[in-house]
């Protein structure tokens, strides 16, 4: 996926890395010009500029990226870029911070997709929402192992498949399985895929994306409201 990221920031560096390690492209927009340096050098692609201008925005992509994460301290400049990408069609993720109440930045709710409070979720939460879709990521395990939550849908080649018929790569281990309205609960044999099961794999991230055709049958792309 391209996915731009807004904010060279301890949320916003943290974010990029993770999801650059998974083998997303990253643009990062940042203003400052010693912070935009430092980002350069660790090998990001850089946009120097203010967020909040459309200008910058389509120089950073954001008419064909996938997705834009909002995600400086200021929710004035995160709900403004959020505004333009919207116009774009570009799936947005808006940052809040800790020194706003939530009776007043769930105003901010209906102009973006997803609304992050990174004191709360961290760089794992803010790359789910970035992603969205039927693929969520659970936990960071070792530096490339993950568990990761799939959702089946009506494209997955796999479905109306048992677990066991689902041959999976080497590196990656069913190790919970949930009907559509039901608990998790560890797999069996002899359960069937439906549209709607979820099943929590421990993956390393070289097969992901094998992993994700596999169960999920779609392309990694965010649920956009295109209407």
């Amino acid at each position: 996926m391209d996915i731009i990221i807004i904010g060279a920031g301890r949320v916003g560096l943290r974010t990029a890395r993770v999801l650059r390690e998974e083998g997303h492209d990253i643009t990062i927009i940042e203003v400052d010009h010693e912070n935009a340096a430092q980002t350069r050098g660790a090998g990001f692609d850089v946009v120097r500029g203010d967020g909040v201008r459309e200008s910058v925005l389509i120089d950073a992509g954001v008419e064909s990226a996938d997705a834009i994460g909002a995600l400086t301290n200021d929710l004035t400049v995160n709900f403004a870029a959020c505004s333009i990408a919207k116009h774009h069609q570009t799936w947005t993720v808006l940052r809040v911070n800790k020194d706003h109440r939530e009776e007043v930045y769930q105003t901010y709710t209906e102009g973006v997709d997803k609304v992050l409070y990174p004191e709360r979720l961290g760089a794992i939460g803010a790359k789910n929402a970035l992603l969205g879709g039927s693929v969520r990521a659970i936990a960071d395990i070792a530096q490339r192992l993950q568990i990761v939550l799939m959702t089946v849908t009506s494209k997955s080649p796999m479905r109306g498949y048992t677990i066991e018929e689902v041959a999976l790569p080497a590196q990656a281990r069913v190790l919970a399985f949930g009907k559509a309205d039901d608990p998790m609960r560890l797999p069996l044999s002899d359960d069937s895929l439906e549209t709607g099961d979820r099943l929590a794999v421990l993956v390393d991230f070289d097969v992901l994306e094998e992993v994700r055709q596999l169960i999920v049958g779609e392309r990694l792309a965010p649920n956009r409201n295109v209407g």
